[in-house]
């Protein structure tokens, strides 16, 4: 089964464990510390988090691959009022078609480590041409330990961000179980 049906079959059938319909406080902290703009959340399941962005003055726009999650979202903005600030596709995030114009924001919550290490530049390349200068990655992503292959986001791929953007700041977290951290990358200006 391809991830892609994996998906699909979870949303279909269960509650995908990754759409916890909460968003996360390292999101709130970096709504309190910045204004509002564009946004985009690569992998935005439900639309939980773009419904939080717009909740608090962003206009933002969510994509991902499962088109009955991206019918949930739709219906969860219309029902709070935000389906004017708000707009979700079906998307890929190594597609530059997913990326529509520049972002002061873009969100990534479990969507770049489930990436092959061939697709992270792609991927990194994408967020970087439509950042706006001084624009931010925020990201959570699973951290694969050692050099083999395998789920999450390898210090390598982590690398290819820093090809094109400059990392402000890091979070481990704290389970070592399922190794995992926050980061925050900027775009830097001319």
């Amino acid at each position: 089964m391809t991830r892609k049906a994996l998906f699909t079959f979870q949303y279909w059938f269960g509650n995908p464990p990754w759409d916890t319909g909460i968003t996360p406080p390292e999101v709130y902290q970096f709504l309190a510390d910045n204004p509002p703009g564009r946004a985009l959340d690569l992998g935005c399941g439900t639309g939980t988090n773009v419904i939080t962005l717009a909740e608090h003055g962003w206009l933002a726009t969510g994509v991902d691959y499962v088109p009955r999650a991206i019918r949930i979202a739709r219906r969860k903005a219309r029902r709070k009022g935000l389906a004017g600030v708000t707009d979700f596709h079906v998307g890929d995030a190594l597609s530059p078609d997913s990326f529509q114009g520049e972002y002061n924001l873009i969100l990534d919550i479990g969507c770049f480590h489930g990436f092959s290490d061939a697709d992270a530049e792609s991927y990194a390349r994408n967020v970087s041409t439509h950042l706006v200068e001084g624009g931010s990655l925020l990201l959570y992503a699973h951290l694969r330990r050692g050099l083999g292959p395998g789920h999450g986001a390898s210090e390598a791929d982590l690398g290819k961000l820093g090809e094109f953007l400059t990392l402000a700041w890091r979070v481990d977290g704290k389970e070592s179980s399922k190794p995992s951290a926050w980061f925050e990358f900027v775009k830097d200006q001319s």
